[in-house]
């Protein structure tokens, strides 16, 4: 089975997708940064290799992937799911928090993307998935940063689709819509009812399900799609 690396795998989606891989018969490592207790029980639970590492350094980039290399063997699948986000008017945005931003959800697509290429290109097969969301398509009020990140994710990902296919990779992207993780954990029981009446399934969406879609992305099954945008989003993006 192959080897995969999981960014910001600690919670969340990342969590999710951890728990997946590792059932279905993969070799998994996965990055975490503050969560050194849930990583922990995570690779307790999974038996998948938890690494610490700062998705906006370098130097901790090329350190989780040289580690995942030596532990279980070259990434074939690069899921870029490390993110942050951010809720305030546009007119109190700092230039510093704009940047931590970029550098977060944007840097760390590219480090890592970057890092883990040579061998997938060597092999002429591999798959990378990068994480979205649903406001970097439709852009979400008091979230400009975090929307204009997500976006720069699907331009990176739709662009680097065509320029690795003729090495056998396909480059895709999730965009989630509204899930029930900690990301959304400030949203007030009266948001929570707007957008599940916004979103056709009327409900929030689960890790699970994201995680799910991740799994179909790397299997053989979507080997001919490449440069996509998966929407999991309950129908709210169509």
């Amino acid at each position: 089975m192959k080897t995969v690396l999981i960014t910001g795998g600690s919670r969340g989606i990342g969590r999710a997708m951890v728990e997946l891989f590792s059932k279905k018969g993969y070799r998994v490592a996965f990055t975490y940064k503050c969560s050194g207790k849930a990583a922990e029980e995570l690779s307790l639970a999974t038996g998948a290799l938890a690494i610490c590492a700062d998705t906006t350094s370098e130097n901790d980039v090329k350190k989780a992937v040289a580690i995942t290399k030596e532990k279980l063997g070259n990434v074939e699948i690069l899921i870029n799911n490390s993110a942050v986000s951010h809720f305030s008017l546009f007119t109190d945005l700092s230039l510093e928090e704009w940047r931590a931003i970029f550098s977060e959800n944007v840097d760390g697509v590219f480090l890592y993307t970057r890092e883990a290429l040579p061998d997938m290109i060597n092999a002429k097969c591999g798959r990378i998935i990068n994480v979205s969301s649903m406001w970097g398509i439709v852009g979400a009020s008091c979230e400009v940063a975090y929307s204009a990140s997500k976006a720069a994710i699907i331009g990176m990902t739709k662009a680097l689709a065509k320029e690795l296919g003729p090495s056998g990779i396909t480059v895709n992207c999730i965009a989630p819509g509204v899930i029930n993780t900690e990301m959304n954990a400030r949203l007030s029981d009266e948001d929570i009812t707007a957008l599940c009446d916004e979103t056709p399934v009327m409900r929030l969406g689960a890790p699970e399900e994201v995680a799910a879609a991740a799994l179909f992305l790397a299997s053989d099954e979507a080997a001919f799609i490449t440069g996509d945008v998966m929407n999991v989003s309950g129908g709210y993006i169509t």
